[in-house]
């Protein structure tokens, strides 16, 4: 059944269609894709890795059974928000799997500067930094203890984990870059994670930005501008640099 809702989603229509990518569930692609609660508490109990609680970051009940999403939620609590946060190892994981994402995930030939996922102070970074905070002080903060990035942002700002200037930095850099990716999406008919290189579509996500013609530069100047100040405070706040 599960298979079949995906392969439905996926099937091309009047709207684009909708990949769900079931890779990270427990055991990866060589496992179920349906568990009982019994076996997903087992499985995040004695084998999970730090990049497992990340990720569960983002669950969130959706559809079907309430009752049954509540308890899986009240199940992995304790797992991305751990008791006491993260111990000196798991940071140090965290930090090591990012830096190795940024060196061999960004596609070839790709301006690392303008990838709004992976580039500098793109989504990613923004989101990492993020996320790392939740799985530190969610245990203790409870507007932490949320799937969104902005509310967890303005709630790290509210617990003193963030200065105001930082998280005015960081939240103005991932707004930017989901609304370019946001534009990209409606210009070409397909999700992109780079601004277009053919001009004319260049220039339609500058119009959805707000520029008007001959501005083009001045959009990726401001993108290249924002994103380095980002970049900035995650050296800080995410690596400790």
């Amino acid at each position: 059944m599960v298979s079949e809702m995906r392969r439905l989603l996926q099937i091309p229509s009047a709207d684009p269609p909708l990949l769900i990518d079931a890779d990270l569930r427990p055991e990866g692609k060589s496992g179920p894709t349906v568990r009982t609660l019994t076996s997903y508490e087992a499985y995040y109990r004695r084998w999970s890795l730090v990049w497992e609680s990340q990720a569960l970051l983002r669950a969130e009940f959706v559809a079907g059974d309430e009752e049954l999403g509540q308890r899986f939620i009240e199940l992995i609590d304790p797992f991305r928000y751990p008791a006491e946060g993260l111990g000196d190892d798991a940071v140090r994981e965290i930090r090591r799997l990012k830096a190795r994402m940024e060196a061999e995930r960004l596609p070839r030939g790709a301006d690392p500067t303008l990838h709004t996922k992976l580039g500098r102070g793109g989504l990613s970074d923004v989101e990492w930094t993020v996320q790392l905070l939740q799985l530190q002080h969610g245990w203790v903060e409870p507007g932490l203890r949320t799937t969104r990035t902005r509310p967890a942002l303005a709630a790290a700002c509210a617990a003193g984990l963030l200065t105001g200037e930082d998280a005015a930095i960081l939240d103005e850099a991932w707004v930017l870059a989901t609304r370019v990716r946001n534009a990209v999406m409606l210009v070409r008919g397909r999700a992109g994670d780079t601004f277009p290189s053919d001009g004319r579509e260049l220039a339609a996500v500058g119009r959805y930005l707000g520029y008007g013609p001959g501005h083009v530069g001045d959009m990726l100047d401001d993108y290249r501008r924002i994103t380095r100040r980002a970049r900035a405070v995650v050296d800080e706040q995410f690596y400790g640099a």
